[in-house]
């Protein structure tokens, strides 16, 4: 395996509150044929350092990070790229071979108004 893609959600310390993600993450899982990983940015475990980490260990040389982020604020402006420099620099330095992209959050992607558009007119008409 020497891609993967990293689903990147914000985080908190509400166990409840991780509970859509990691659903997403199974079912995403069984859908897609691209190695996925799910990492918080904050406050959760587990952390994007610590799953960069273990890709590397499982030999991933390419990193997606996919952001479930409605748009780009502070925190995909400044702080996540901030960590993605520096776990770049780390692994590069340490010879793993991981490189790791950040993309644009999901929000902005044309699929994803699409399928808000599914859900709220599914919604509206119950």
């Amino acid at each position: 395996m020497t891609r993967a893609l990293i689903l990147l959600a914000h985080g908190s310390s509400d166990a409840h509150w991780r509970a859509p993600f990691e659903a997403l993450e199974a079912a995403l899982k069984k859908r897609l044929n691209t190695p996925l990983a799910l990492a918080y940015m904050e406050i959760s475990e587990p952390s994007l350092e610590t799953t960069a980490a273990a890709l590397a260990e499982q030999g991933v040389k390419q990193a997606e990070i996919l952001p479930l982020f409605f748009a780009a604020g502070r925190h995909l402006r400044k702080d996540v790229p901030a960590q993605v420099a520096a776990l770049n620099a780390a692994y590069d330095t340490s010879n793993a071979g991981l490189t790791l992209t950040l993309l644009p959050p999901v929000g902005q992607h044309p699929a994803f108004i699409d399928a808000l558009a599914t859900a709220i007119t599914e919604q509206a008409e119950r």
